[in-house]
C-alpha cells in the first residue's frame, strides 16, 4: 500500500521579467559627431512589494563625441539613477518570506545616439529578471514503511543460516 509524505524544501514561487528602453538627452558645448557610447559601472538591487519587484540602480554612461566642426574630441561623463517595477506571477498564490534574485538578462547598453539642436540624444536598452525563492511543499509517494520493514526482515531471515556457530 503507497502513501503519501510531505516535503518542505526552497524553490522558485515567482518569476517576472522586462525590457526596458529609456531615452535621455544631454546638453553639450556644441557637439558635432558622437564617436561612441559606453555604459560602465551598473549596480542594482530588488525589495518585493505586493506582486512586483523594484529594482533600483544606476549606471554611468560615457558619451565620446566630436565637436567644433570634428577637429576635437571629449568624452562626456553622466550618471543615470533609475527605479523599475517588474510584475511577478507567483506559482499558488503564494504569499511567504522570500528571498529576491535579480539577474540582467540583458545589460544596460545603449543601442542609438544622435546630435540634434546642440543636444546628444541616446537610448539604452536593458531586460531584467526577477525570481522568488520561498518555502513550499512537495507530496511525494512512499511504500508504507511497516510493509516495506516486513519484507526486508523477512529476506533477512531467509539469508540467515542457523548453524553459523558449528
Amino acid at each position: 500500500m503507497s502513501s503519501f509524505k510531505e516535503i518542505v524544501t526552497k524553490a522558485v514561487v515567482g518569476k517576472g521579467r522586462k525590457n526596458f528602453s529609456n531615452t535621455y538627452t544631454l546638453e553639450l558645448d556644441n557637439p558635432s559627431t558622437i564617436l561612441g557610447c559606453w555604459v560602465i559601472n551598473h549596480n542594482f538591487k530588488g525589495v518585493k512589494e505586493k506582486d512586483s519587484v523594484k529594482v533600483d540602480g544606476s549606471f554611468d554612461v560615457n558619451i565620446w563625441y566630436s565637436k567644433e566642426d570634428n577637429t576635437k574630441t571629449l568624452v562626456a561623463e553622466e550618471t543615470i539613477e533609475y527605479s523599475e517595477i517588474i510584475p511577478i506571477k507567483t506559482l499558488d498564490d503564494y504569499d511567504g518570506q522570500d528571498e529576491i534574485i535579480v539577474r540582467m538578462i540583458k545589460q544596460p547598453t545603449c543601442v542609438d545616439a544622435t546630435v540634434e539642436d546642440g543636444k546628444v540624444i541616446y537610448k539604452i536598452e536593458m531586460t531584467i529578471a526577477t525570481e522568488l525563492v520561498g518555502d513550499t511543499k512537495i507530496k511525494i509517494g512512499v511504500e508504507d514503511s511497516n510493509e516495506l520493514l516486513d519484507s526486508v526482515d523477512d529476506e533477512i531471515d531467509d539469508e540467515v543460516k542457523e548453524d553459523f556457530l558449528n
